[in-house]
């Protein structure tokens, strides 16, 4: 019984870490643009697509997760750049723009791909054993490397003066453009940010899913009850909801029938949004 509820909290932990990498971008990038990007989980399949390629032109798996995050934050910042603000006036057009071109990289994959899955083997495969119990090297690696990239991420954002700019424009865009804060720049730099996170997402689990172009799908929709149940506004916030979603999702089907616990997460998500519509935290604006 004790070996089962290690093993239950491990797996819970490693997909919660992916969650948290996932949104930890959609989250700044809602709270400080107003917008939800409908792209996002296209940007987690670029991210895995980098990976497959790097591994099938002979450069490596690990090139390929050092180069996704680069890859995809270079893309998301064109993007930003060339369409997405355009349409920072109007959060419906921009939601809809982000989803037609979300659509688009996703079937240009998809064609790539051949309409097939495509395999790819753990950097890292493997066990390590603590107390006669197994654990995956890999799902450990995820783990371990989400905690460097949170604590990086809040230090950034609280002992550095960009780091501080960025989070008064989280929490009040209009006062920080009224203070002489180049918003604009800003807000290349966090989309291109959130989406370097989103394709490094991507680079690890590829390795723990096969790859397809509806790799990025799932994770959009429970990346956005994510958000709506931290809140945006902050960046503790988005945090908080994915590592609840990431429990739910991963822990439910350990309790129920495996088909019905996707509908479960999105019932008790909506629920506790309905009790608390701002989310966890109560700053910021929707």
């Amino acid at each position: 019984m004790l070996e089962d509820a290690v093993r239950f909290a491990f797996d819970m932990l490693s997909f919660t870490s992916v969650m948290v990498l996932i949104v930890m971008g959609l989250g700044v990038i809602a709270s400080m643009m107003g917008i939800f990007n409908f792209a996002h989980g296209e940007f987690v399949l670029l991210g895995a697509y980098t990976v497959y390629l790097a591994d099938s032109s002979g450069l490596g798996l690990w090139w390929g997760i050092v180069l996704a995050p680069i890859v995809v934050g270079l893309v998301g910042l064109m993007l930003e750049r060339t369409i997405i603000r355009r349409f920072y006036a109007a959060p419906i057009i921009a939601m809809l723009g982000t989803y037609a071109i979300g659509l688009v990289i996703r079937e240009i994959v998809r064609s790539l791909l051949g309409g097939h899955y495509k395999s790819v083997s753990e950097p890292w495969p493997g066990f390590f054993a603590i107390g006669g119990l197994d654990f995956s090297i890999w799902r450990a690696f995820i783990i371990g490397l989400t905690l460097v990239v949170i604590a990086g991420s809040w230090l950034f954002l609280t002992k550095t003066s960009a780091g501080l700019s960025i989070r008064g424009s989280l929490e009040n865009p209009m006062l920080a453009r009224a203070c002489g804060i180049s918003t604009s720049r800003l807000y290349a730099l966090t989309f291109a940010f959130g989406s370097a996170l989103a394709g490094l997402a991507g680079a690890l689990i590829v390795p723990l899913y096969q790859l397809s172009a509806d790799i990025g799908l799932r994770f959009l929709v429970q990346g956005f009850l994510s958000v709506m149940l931290g809140g945006v506004g902050s960046f503790e916030g988005p945090v908080a909801g994915a590592a609840a979603i990431g429990i739910l999702a991963a822990g439910l089907p350990w309790i129920v029938v495996p088909v019905l616990a996707d509908p479960l997460v999105f019932v008790i998500a909506l629920a506790i949004v309905k009790v608390r519509p701002m989310g966890f935290t109560t700053r910021g604006r929707i």
